[in-house]
C-alpha cells in the first residue's frame, strides 16, 4: 500500500470561520473531508483520510509553497496566487506556472484603481498622463503591490510613458523611496482608502466586494483589475507524481460533487403507470433530470427520483411540486444533496 500524503494547503483567516467562511468546513464535510482542529485554528488534519495533511497558512503564502513544492495543492483566492506569481517574476526573475485546477464558487473579491475625485469631465486615463507628466515619481498604496506593479507596468505602456516610468520600487508604507522616478508602491496591512484619502499616495489599489467602504470615504474606482475568487490551486508539476495525482484527482472530483449539489435538491415521488410518461415529458421539458430520470416500476405505480435546481426561477422548488401533483405525483418527498458527482470528467486535472 503506498504511504504517499497529499498535503493540502488550510487557509486561516475568515474562511476558517464557519460562520464567515462560505461555509468551507461543511463544503468538505460533504465532500467526505471532515476536518478536525481547523475551525480552532488548527493544527488541521483530517481524521477519517489519513491520505491527506493540512498544512495551515496564510493564502498570501501559498502561492510560494506551491511552487518550491511544500505544498501539494491549495486552498486560496486567485489573487492571492497571482501575487505571488508576480512577486517571484519582478523580484526574483523566475517564472513560476500555476494551475487553478477547481473553483469553490465563493470568496468573489473585486480588485479596483481607487483615488481622490476627478473633476470636471476628465477621464480617468487622461487624469493618470497628466500625473505622469507633472510627476517624474508617482505612488501607489495596496496589499497586493504586484498586482498593482503589473497592472502600471501595462497602463503606462498604454499611455506612452515605459520611458520615464518603469523604475519601480515596493517598499513598506511609508519608507523612504528608493528610486527618484517611476513609480513606488507601498505595501499596507489595511486602511488603503485612508492613505488614498489624505493625499499620502497619488492612487491604490484595492480588495473590495461591494466597493461600500471606498464609498463611504468618498473615493473614485476608477479601474477594475481583476475578479478573484476562492478555489483550488495546484503545481502542474503533481502530474509528475501518478500516486499524488491519483490523491489530488480523488480530493477535487469529491470536491466537485459538494459544489455541484450545493444549489441542487432531490424530488421523489410516485405516479400510476399510466401518468408516467405525460409526467416524464414534462420533466424533459422542463430540463430536470441529467441522463435520465431514474425510474422504478411496481405492480401499479412508478417510482422516480429527479434533481431540481433550486436556484432555476423558472423552474422553482415549489412550483415543480405542484405541477407534479396536478399530474397525479403522489407521495412527493424532498431530500437535501450533500454531493452529486456528475462524472470523472467533472475535472480536468
Amino acid at each position: 500500500m503506498s504511504d504517499q500524503k497529499l498535503i493540502i494547503g488550510m487557509p486561516a483567516g475568515s474562511l476558517a470561520n464557519p460562520n464567515r467562511g462560505g461555509n468551507l468546513i461543511e463544503l468538505l464535510k460533504h465532500a467526505g473531508f471532515p476536518t478536525k482542529g481547523y475551525e480552532k485554528g488548527g493544527p488541521t488534519s483530517f481524521p477519517v483520510n489519513n491520505v491527506l495533511i493540512g498544512w495551515d497558512g496564510r493564502p498570501q503564502e501559498f502561492g510560494a509553497q506551491l511552487a518550491i513544492g511544500e505544498i501539494d495543492v491549495a486552498i486560496a483566492g486567485d489573487d492571492w496566487i497571482q501575487e505571488r506569481v508576480l512577486e517571484f517574476k519582478y523580484e526574483y526573475d523566475q517564472e513560476i506556472i500555476l494551475e487553478k485546477v477547481l473553483s469553490l464558487n465563493r470568496g468573489g473579491v473585486r480588485l479596483v484603481i481607487i483615488n481622490n475625485p476627478i473633476e470636471d469631465d476628465t477621464t480617468f486615463d487622461e487624469w493618470l498622463r497628466q500625473l505622469l507628466v507633472e510627476k517624474p515619481l508617482v505612488s501607489m498604496v495596496s496589499e497586493m503591490p504586484y498586482l498593482a506593479l503589473d497592472w502600471f507596468h501595462k497602463k503606462i505602456a498604454t499611455l506612452g510613458f515605459e520611458e520615464s516610468h518603469s523604475a519601480y520600487s515596493v517598499q513598506k508604507f511609508k519608507t523612504p523611496p528608493k528610486n527618484d522616478s517611476g513609480l513606488v508602491i507601498y505595501e499596507t496591512w489595511g486602511k488603503t482608502e485612508a492613505k488614498v484619502l489624505n493625499g499620502s499616495v497619488d492612487f491604490g489599489l484595492e480588495i473590495t466586494q461591494t466597493g461600500s467602504a471606498i464609498r463611504n470615504y468618498g473615493l473614485q474606482m476608477s479601474e477594475e483589475v481583476c475578479h478573484s475568487e476562492t478555489g483550488i490551486w495546484a503545481n502542474p508539476k503533481l502530474k509528475d507524481d501518478p500516486e499524488k495525482l491519483e490523491l489530488a484527482r480523488m480530493f477535487l472530483l469529491n470536491l466537485s460533487g459538494s459544489i455541484f449539489a450545493e444549489d441542487k435538491l432531490l424530488l421523489c415521488f410516485n405516479v400510476r403507470h399510466e401518468d408516467a410518461e405525460d409526467v416524464v415529458a414534462y420533466l424533459r421539458d422542463n430540463a430536470l433530470f441529467g441522463d435520465e430520470p431514474t425510474l422504478n416500476r411496481g405492480e401499479n405505480y412508478t417510482e422516480l427520483s429527479v434533481q431540481v435546481s433550486t436556484k432555476n426561477k423558472n423552474t422553482g422548488l415549489a412550483q415543480v411540486r405542484y405541477e407534479l401533483a396536478k399530474m397525479g405525483a403522489s407521495h412527493i418527498e424532498t431530500i437535501p444533496l450533500d454531493s452529486c458527482i456528475t462524472g470523472l470528467d467533472a475535472i480536468d486535472f
